[in-house]
């Protein structure tokens, strides 16, 4: 017999009409919905995400095809990304039958759903929907029988998972009578490429045709009616996430990743710094609220949230969403909570794991910059005290900025101003420039640039704070006037490329001080290290050790510097035990979003959470590559009570004391610092 089926078998070609009727009818109900939320959208100022289409429009449909952001997530995310896949393989299936019916066979006369093609049409159907009816169940457990604490559980969610589950399990049984009355029987050989329907067409055999034809009738309009209903269910439940979900892969940032807007100071029409109330915002961040799938796995990967502060990303956003519905004088701060505001370090782990491309802290900065800029707010006494002491003297920690280059004396570095040549500006950082901690680390990168030769230039006394910690504060007028005197003494030196050893400095001057003149190659000293090491510029003898490594949050998800830092360290010998968190999933150290410059106050610490993650790899050492996490680490260990178990060290350290040849064409070499002949390198346990 012929490998086909008969289309619209028992309920006719005169349903073809109503049943357009209705699906055009429950599409206009669903357009209809999203129309109405776009006086919602635009309570926001304009923000231009319709430029680069096609680049646009090429990440949308990349990103929704491969669902790659919701695969990261194991728990859940392979239940949805395969019920996703079958689904959408029935919708397509279903298509092809409609044009097959209604314009391949009456005007083309062609059969495509016939032979070989049918058969393997039929299998794929079928295990589509066996798929998506598995995977749907799974994500039932997970949602309503694990309960997973980020999880919202609203009535919706059963309303929506009940009636996916009836869609599914209807077209199965309109499948399995028409092949109890068609094929079971009749064609046996293509009964069996439809598995699941041949199970369903066994429940319809004791059954006389009429009674088949009657049910399978019946089914079909039932089918089709909760297809219908599902159309105009989108717009109105959770179910909005799967077109705005998939519009906010098309408006994604373009920008590099931590990009925030640069207020022009100049503007004397400008009255308002940041968001104060809803119209602050932009449509897009009043957009995100529906995209937001309430999946949690920001939360998740919150590190003040972890740790018990008053803030959840996903929060933040449903709370925006809502202000939004109220009106856009709505007051943001009624919504959200300062505290919570304040507690994010801005390492990013929300917008990184988020399958919905929401953009959480931006907004956060934005609430930050009103607080700090219109209302004079400050997360605490210290943090105004530390910004004080950035506008008069440079730097957080109130000192003479004249003695901010003494440290490299006899280190091998040259002042600019002395006009010598030199192949890179070291940016030193605060940190660097003063903590004694930290200075050492300042040493030991020098001492590695002398081993390859490189000619290295500091601004000295002339430097000042890069404006970081101050700008994620919320401070920008700081920031800018910090950023314009660094831009300005850095062009007028010529400096051709710029290092630093501060991920936070690496960020600000290769990106954010781009949008405001300066453009200068920024490298942070892992990646300059890695690169020497790859060009033969820098020898090291490796001895072995074993230690857990830290991505910095500003190096690894701002800057997607991972691999290299390792690949530093196993050259100097060393052997990594990964942490739970680490790569894209690396855990904050509490510093970031000018949290170094403030009290932990509020919950657990949460450098003492990450000392703990690398104290459970059993790794006697843990090394970092930001003054600011190192400076969190040795805090962490010693109120944690881990000291004697592990040590902290910087990768300059590490490859310092490794060095094979010194080679010093330009200077001789520096007398060894005091103590560091008996300083012994680090080495593995036992």
């Amino acid at each position: 017999m012929e490998m086909t089926r008969e289309i619209y078998w028992n309920v006719g070609h005169g349903v073809v009409v109503p049943m357009y009727i209705l699906v055009f009818a429950a599409f206009a109900v669903c357009g209809w919905g999203f129309i109405k939320r776009l006086p919602l959208y635009r309570q926001g100022k304009p923000l231009d995400r319709f430029d680069h289409f096609p680049e646009r429009a090429k990440r949308m449909v990349t990103e929704v095809l491969g669902q790659e952001k919701v695969a990261r997530v194991k728990a859940g995310g392979i239940f949805h990304n395969l019920f996703f896949w079958g689904f959408l393989t029935l919708f397509a299936g279903t298509l092809l039958v409609m044009a097959q019916a209604d314009y391949l066979t009456p005007v083309i006369k062609v059969n495509l759903l016939s032979g070989t093609f049918y058969q393997g049409f039929s299998a794929v159907l079928d295990l589509a929907g066996l798929t998506a009816i598995f995977m749907l169940g799974g994500l039932f457990v997970r949602r309503f029988v694990i309960q997973p604490a980020s999880l919202e559980i609203t009535e919706d969610d059963y309303r929506i998972h009940l009636l996916l589950f009836a869609i599914l399990i209807t077209g199965f049984m309109v499948e399995g009578a028409r092949m109890a009355a068609t094929e079971v029987v009749q064609n046996p050989t293509l009964a069996r490429f439809s598995p699941v329907g041949l199970l369903a067409a066994n429940l319809f055999l004791p059954f006389t045709e009429e009674s088949i034809r009657t049910s399978h009738q019946v089914l079909w309009w039932i089918h089709m009616g909760l297809v219908a209903g599902f159309i105009c269910m989108i717009p109105y439940s959770r179910l909005r996430h799967i077109v705005t979900t998939s519009l906010n892969a098309f408006f994604a940032p373009l920008e590099p990743k931590g990009t925030l807007a640069t207020i022009n100071l100049e503007d004397e029409d400008l009255q308002q710094f940041g968001a104060a109330k809803v119209a602050d915002l932009t449509w897009k961040d009043i957009f995100d609220a529906d995209a937001c799938t309430s999946c949690g796995r920001c939360q998740d990967r919150c590190p003040a949230h972890a740790t018990e502060k008053p803030l959840s990303p996903m929060k933040v956003i449903k709370q925006i969403g809502e202000a939004a519905e109220a009106g856009q004088e709505t007051v943001l701060a009624e919504s959200i909570a300062e505290d919570a505001v304040w507690s994010c370090t801005t390492c990013r782990a929300c917008q990184d794991i988020c399958p919905a491309n929401n953009e959480h802290v931006n907004k956060i900065i934005e609430m930050r910059r009103n607080l700090m800029l219109m209302e004079g707010s400050f997360p605490g006494d210290e943090v105004r005290t530390a910004i004080g002491n950035i506008e008069v003297n440079g730097n957080p920690f109130g000192l003479a900025y004249a003695g901010r280059g003494d440290w490299a004396t006899g280190h091998g570095a040259t002042l600019m101003e002395e006009g010598e040549e030199v192949d890179v500006l070291y940016f030193v950082g605060c940190y660097a420039s003063f903590d004694k901690r930290n200075r050492a680390i300042a040493e030991k990168f020098l001492r590695i640039c002398n081993a390859a030769g490189v000619r290295v230039g500091i601004l000295g006394k002339e430097e000042k704070c890069c404006g970081e910690p101050a700008r994620k504060l919320g401070n920008e007028y700081l920031y800018q006037t910090l950023a314009a005197e660094n831009i300005e003494l850095i062009k007028g030196y010529g400096v051709k490329k710029i290092v630093t050893t501060c991920p936070h400095c690496f960020n600000t001057l290769g990106r954010d001080y781009r949008d405001l003149g300066l453009d200068v190659p920024v490298e942070h000293y892992t990646t300059f290290i890695h690169r020497l090491l790859e060009e033969g510029e820098l020898h090291l003898h490796p001895e072995p050790f074993v230690a857990t490594y830290h991505d910095s949050c500003y190096l690894g998800r701002y800057m997607d510097v991972i691999d290299e830092p390792r690949a530093v360290l196993a050259a100097a010998g060393g052997r990594i035990q990964e942490m739970s968190r680490s790569g894209y999933d690396s855990f904050c150290c509490s510093a970031g979003g000018g949290r170094i410059l403030a009290e932990e106050k509020l919950g657990r610490r949460i450098n003492v959470e990450r000392v703990q993650m690398a104290s459970d790899t059993g790794a006697p050492v843990l090394i970092s590559n930001c003054p600011f996490c190192l400076t969190m680490f040795e805090d962490g260990i010693k109120t944690g009570g881990f000291e004697g178990g592990i040590v902290v060290r910087d990768l300059a350290e590490v490859v310092a004391e490794r060095i094979a040849v010194i080679h010093l064409p330009h200077r001789p070499a520096e007398p060894p610092a005091e103590g560091e002949a008996e300083r012994q390198p680090v080495r593995a346990a036992g």
